[in-house]
């Protein structure tokens, strides 16, 4: 099964926008390899970190990155969603049957970002920028 957007969809936009991927594993060597090969993505390693970004966004694509799994995570694909309030999301996140599965946390030089479980117990990232 997969989804194609309809054209009309296209129009809309997201309120709160889908802003940077990442592709989560144990091995990410042989992932990076792997994407750069497939895809011809240019992936750069952040100074100090196990975690390759892929080319930054551009008129078609988001921004993204290739890094290790967190603790008890499951390889897997996260976005992350551009929000003005990390906590005040969470506590949404809450009310409406989710949890918090990372509280707010500072990401050096670049912003802020969290991470929740919906109902259904897909984890999604929530990003807040550098101001």
């Amino acid at each position: 099964m997969y989804c194609v957007t309809r054209p009309e969809a296209g129009k809309r936009r997201l309120a709160q926008p889908v802003v940077h991927f990442e592709i989560c594993g144990s091995n990410t060597s042989k992932a990076r390899d792997f994407y750069a090969k497939l895809f011809d993505w240019q992936i750069t390693m952040w100074e100090g970190q196990d975690y390759g970004l892929v080319a930054a966004a551009g008129d078609k694509s988001i921004g993204g990155g290739i890094g290790p799994l967190m603790p008890g995570q499951q390889p897997s694909v996260l976005i992350y969603v551009l929000v003005d309030d990390l906590q005040e999301y969470l506590d949404k996140v809450t009310a409406l049957g989710g949890k918090t599965i990372m509280p707010p946390s500072p990401i050096p030089g670049v912003g802020s970002m969290a991470l929740f479980a919906d109902p259904n117990g897909v984890t999604i990232g929530l990003f807040k920028p550098a101001m």
